[in-house]
């Protein structure tokens, strides 16, 4: 794994480079290293902002990072405008390079420390849609339940865990703590995570595929109670219904 001095190394030949490139205008350090919360693990976010089109300047700074860092894979992120390249380094160092237009090159949340360049204020990324990861959690546990009455184990498994998933989201919503990819996870409560906990799909058997579908059904249904009473008050019957039926299969009946 790499060090910590490597990283280190790594971020400065990447601000090197930035401040060297003229089509960069700006650059700014976000995640946990831009509120000096890093640790040995974090990986580095680097936000560069472009003049003129990013094509270009995406394939330069994927070549340097390919002959002069040695990267061995990289990948994009789904972004409206700009260009979000992840690259695999040696040593399992991740960098997270976004390339943006100059115009909207500014702080989307409260990681972000500018390093050069000027600033714009764009809109704050959206949360998580309470009400469509309310939709998933029901779609989610239903899928379940159809795949263990076709024994389609593996799927099944793959939407119980979705809903846990989707229950860390929502339940990181209501509290105000980081909701997108489990980021607030380990700050729920203790009650929470030991429920959460019981959804753990321990083994492809059928017993306990139903036993962690009725766990997941349970916890899902009351963390819809916490988040939405009166949409669970309009799911309730169902998810009970589904999870009686779920109970009858178990036992064979």
């Amino acid at each position: 794994m790499f060090s910590v001095e490597e990283r280190d190394r790594v971020r400065a030949r990447l601000l090197a480079r930035a401040e060297a490139d003229e089509a960069v205008v700006g650059a700014a350090w976000t995640g946990s290293h831009a509120v000096a919360a890093g640790d040995r693990w974090s990986d580095t976010d680097l936000v560069l902002a472009v003049r003129g089109g990013l094509a270009a300047t995406v394939d330069r700074w994927t070549r340097w990072l390919r002959s002069a860092l040695g990267a061995r894979h990289h990948w994009d992120l789904r972004s409206d405008t700009s260009t979000v390249r992840v690259f695999l380094l040696p040593g399992w160092l991740e960098v997270d390079l976004t390339f943006t237009p100059e115009a909207e090159f500014g702080p989307r949340g409260p990681q972000w420390h500018t390093v050069f360049g000027r600033t714009r204020t764009p809109e704050p990324f959206p949360e998580p849609d309470g009400n469509a990861l309310a939709g998933l959690l029901w779609h989610h546990v239903l899928h379940a339940f159809v795949c263990l009455e076709r024994g389609h184990r593996w799927q099944a498994a793959y939407w119980i865990g979705a809903v846990r998933d989707h229950v860390v989201t929502l339940a990181c919503l209501r509290l105000g703590l980081p909701a997108a990819h489990a980021k607030g996870a380990h700050l729920l409560p203790d009650e929470l995570a030991a429920e959460l906990e019981t959804t753990l799909v321990r083994s492809l058997d059928g017993p306990d595929l139903r036993r962690a579908l009725t766990a997941a059904v349970t916890v899902a249904a009351g963390e819809l109670r916490r988040s939405d009473p009166a949409l669970a008050a309009r799911l309730s019957p169902l998810l009970a219904e589904l999870e009686e039926a779920n109970e009858r299969a178990a036992g064979g009946r």
